[in-house]
């Protein structure tokens, strides 16, 4: 990738490449619509283990699970940090009545997508989180597949984590006291970020780099309160399967649309990525963090 690395004080607030989100994302979004369920949901899906579940029942469950855990008020104002293509906030302005809703993301196929959907409850930035500066605080934060563009490979143990703490500690600031964070991430799990695929790293997710659990932790310390944490690997294994399942079976459109070069590339990466979680080298990390913020906190 062409794009400079930042260092020194800009390096704590990288928020991810926007080079690197749009590389991957904006391919198009027929494509995406070949192989992903009706609502978009580019993420890993909360499978039951029900006979004859759907994709979309276990990408709704996921969502309603990141719902709950933030738990807005009616009237209140929610904040998507990676918003995708929209299914998490049409879905908290269905469930939840809140009164406004906040979606980021660095996609411009995205922001397109979204610039259709013609409710004034409804702002979507093409921003990332290091950039974003809300006029008021949010009931509830949710992050889902975000996380693990944050920072970059070439950073050091500790400027990783000092970004990961910036991105906590503005959602901190971010929040109203009381306020929930739902973090949804893939993690490195019994492998080290040497041991990761080329392919994946160079074709498929440039500039990325995965977090450790740890890291996780340390960067939210004093900041949020570790409410819940899962390690839900094998429903990411089981949700690529799917999607794999999918872009096979649309294999001819998918090459009218993309080449098929694309095509290749992909189901590789949807295969290895299954390997991957199966055998436990990388993980998915589900957590719910509680603001400690006080009472009398205000917006910084």
């Amino acid at each position: 990738m062409s794009e400079e690395f930042p260092v020194g004080q800009d390096a704590v607030t990288f928020g991810g490449s926007a080079e690197a989100i749009r590389h991957h994302y904006d391919i198009g979004n027929d494509f995406y619509q070949l192989w992903l369920d009706e609502s978009l949901t580019y993420s890993c899906a909360a499978w039951s283990g029900r006979e004859g579940e759907t994709l979309e029942a276990a990408q709704r469950a996921k969502i309603d699970f990141h719902l709950d855990n933030v738990a807005l008020p009616k009237g209140g104002a929610l904040l998507d940090i990676g918003c995708g293509w929209g299914a998490l906030i049409s879905r908290a302005l269905e469930r939840s009545g809140i009164s406004r809703a906040v979606g980021l993301t660095l996609s411009q196929q995205q922001a397109q997508f979204l610039a259709s959907i013609a409710d004034p409850r409804i702002t979507i930035r093409v921003e990332n989180w290091a950039e974003h500066q809300p006029t008021s605080e949010y009931d509830g934060i949710i992050s889902i597949g975000a996380f693990e563009h944050f920072a970059d490979p070439r950073q050091s143990t500790e400027e990783r984590i000092a970004v990961y703490h910036g991105f906590f500690k503005r959602c901190y600031d971010w929040l109203a006291p009381g306020g929930s964070l739902s973090l949804q991430t893939i993690i490195y799990g019994n492998m080290d970020a040497r041991d990761a695929s080329g392919f994946i790293t160079s074709e498929i997710f440039p500039n990325a780099e995965l977090p450790r659990p740890y890291e996780i932790f340390q960067a939210s310390d004093r900041l949020f309160n570790v409410v819940s944490y899962r390690n839900d690997g094998i429903d990411y294994a089981i949700t690529c399967e799917v999607w794999l399942k999918n872009l096979r079976r649309r294999k001819a459109e998918a090459i009218d649309i993309v080449g098929k070069e694309v095509f290749q590339r992909y189901e590789r990466y949807l295969m290895l990525s299954s390997t991957g979680f199966r055998l436990g080298r990388i993980g998915l990390a589900r957590l719910k963090l509680q603001s400690v913020k006080k009472p009398h906190g205000r917006l910084g």
